[in-house]
């Protein structure tokens, strides 16, 4: 290319078939239209930091980074093209580092703060961010996680129950809330045909280990910080993370909701876990309680009192809202 430093006085340029063009050639020189500046430019500035934090000596493409820099950033009488890209590259790496340590610092305690950030690194190495927001970064971690344990090592199981509560605790405080069903509404249609829907914005969860009592417990020393140092509230952090992932697993069930704007955890018992998943899952109201308490079920012999107490608390909470409607090929055909 010609000269180092891009040059920009107007929007992409495009040939006559409105193609794109990379570059326009004027006098030996070469201008990179906005979009492949702009991929360009994220490409060194999402590549991963060195192990000392500094940009790579090298460019995604293999040739120097001090050569790749200079094509389209300018230098100034104090920083040279590579020194400019690299703030950026590593203001890019940070946030992220530091965005999904807020939203996962109970995995980070399980793991530890240098067993995180190598995981982190690893992982947003694989997936990159692919959004607009931040809330997004973490999504993909939980199956990733799942098909690289030997991050998580023997602590594996828990790291996987942590992540996945973790990401349901983000589901939970931002997800749509629909027009909820009031309890007067789902006692008055209640039937086994009635087909109820869950509050998009809650998760039903099962676990092996109490995270959830884990990661409150975790909050509760990041916060202290008035009274408790950083090294006695680490050593207590994994003094308590020890102790939970010694436990014999035990299956525990979770569901995670909002609440004036306010994310809560609730312990469920199986049938009740059953039943809420058969009707997020689509079943009727009938089919669901068939599901848990048929004559096959452990749950059969429940108590129906219990079950008519667990669905006034749910609507009380606005976990119910109205499904779609469903129209089946004779109405259609009959509106026809």
């Amino acid at each position: 290319m010609g000269r180092q430093h891009s040059d920009f006085s107007r929007s992409a340029q495009r040939s006559i078939e409105s193609e794109s063009l990379s570059c326009e050639e004027r006098s030996g020189a070469c201008r990179m239209n906005l979009l492949s500046l702009q991929r360009t430019m994220a490409k060194a500035v999402m590549q991963p930091l060195t192990p000392s934090e500094h940009m790579s000596k090298r460019a995604p493409n293999g040739e120097a980074m001090s050569k790749h820099a200079a094509r389209f950033i300018k230098p100034n009488d104090r920083l040279t093209s590579f020194e400019r890209l690299e703030i950026y590259n590593r203001q890019y790496w940070w946030r992220l580092m530091s965005s999904l340590a807020e939203d996962f610092p109970g995995l980070q305690a399980i793991l530890g703060n240098r067993r995180f950030e190598s995981l982190c690194k690893a992982y947003l190495t694989d997936r990159p961010s692919r959004s607009f927001t931040l809330r997004n970064l973490g999504r993909d971690l939980q199956p990733w996680l799942k098909k690289n344990p030997h991050w998580a090592g023997s602590k594996q199981a828990i790291a996987l129950d942590m992540v996945r509560l973790e990401w349901a605790d983000i589901e939970a405080f931002d997800l749509a809330a629909e027009e909820p069903l009031r309890p007067a509404d789902v006692a008055k249609s209640a039937g086994g045909d009635l087909r109820l829907k869950l509050q998009p914005y809650v998760s039903l969860l099962k676990f092996h280990y109490p995270v959830d009592a884990l990661v409150l417990e975790i909050k509760r020393f990041n916060d202290d910080t008035e009274f408790l140092s950083n090294a006695f509230r680490e050593r207590r952090k994994r003094k308590r993370v020890t102790a939970v992932a010694r436990l014999k697993p035990k299956t525990i069930f979770l569901a995670v909701h909002r609440n004036d704007d306010s994310v809560y955890f609730r312990r469920l018992q199986a049938a009740e876990y059953g039943l809420l998943l058969a009707i997020q899952n689509g079943k009727t109201l009938g089919q669901a309680v068939n599901e848990v308490f048929g004559k096959r079920s452990k749950h059969s012999g429940a108590d129906p009192a219990h079950v008519t107490e667990w669905f006034r608390k749910w609507s009380n909470l606005g976990w119910f809202c109205r499904p779609p409607q469903r129209h089946n090929a004779s109405q259609n055909s009959k509106k026809r």
